[in-house]
């Protein structure tokens, strides 16, 4: 009885073992759902966060806001060469780069105030498991605008790619994707709120 009772706690502890891992788990390390994100209240939270990062110039404190590199290699893992080193090399460095353009372009040389989030909800599409190297489906819009008062005038700048993870939209290209040059680019500067989009994309 004592052999069989201490077989039984120790199967329990390890079950426990195996579930403590999971509570502490990021959302990226979770698996994708289907849910599409709000474009309300969370996204302009979302949008909040990354804009503070613009005016100061701080990447780093919109980490929250950008794809996690977790979710990007259960999207990636299979589908393209070396999925750690791109998210590295190629969207946190021009996640970085575009923040510092977009900080010289709206905050440099006349402080901007961030009005609201101009986004257009029909826009927003499913693209699924297979398409566009990834091997798991998510929510996508482009073109999501961030409108700003900027001296007596009215500006915006765009988001080019958000996509989603669980529920939540986030930033995974905020200049152009493609790019004709390797730098930070400011994406469809305009004066007034612009126009969310154009449609398509992944």
């Amino acid at each position: 009885m004592r052999r069989l009772a201490t077989t039984l706690l120790g199967a329990v502890a390890l079950a426990v073992s195996f579930v403590a891992p999971a509570q502490g788990a990021t959302p990226g390390q979770l698996p994708q759902n289907n849910h599409e994100p709000s474009f309300g209240a969370p996204l302009t939270n979302e949008m909040r966060l990354l804009v503070r990062a613009i005016a100061s110039n701080a990447p780093l404190s919109a980490q929250d806001a950008f794809f996690p590199e977790s979710a990007y290699l259960q999207m990636k893992t299979g589908e393209i060469p070396a999925p750690a080193s791109d998210y590295v090399d190629r969207l946190v460095a021009f996640y970085r780069l575009d923040i510092a353009a977009d900080h010289v372009k709206l905050f440099r040389a006349t402080s901007a105030t961030f009005l609201r989030v101009n986004a257009n909800a029909r826009l927003a599409e499913w693209i699924p498991a297979g398409a566009c190297e990834n091997r798991v489906g998510y929510w996508h819009v482009p073109g999501v605008r961030l409108v700003f008062e900027r001296g007596h005038a009215v500006v915006s700048v765009a988001v080019a790619s958000l996509i989603s993870w669980r529920g939540v939209w986030y930033v995974v290209h905020l200049g152009p994707n493609p790019r004709p040059r390797n730098v930070g680019t400011v994406d469809d500067y305009q004066i007034g709120p612009g126009t969310p989009g154009p449609a398509g994309g992944c």
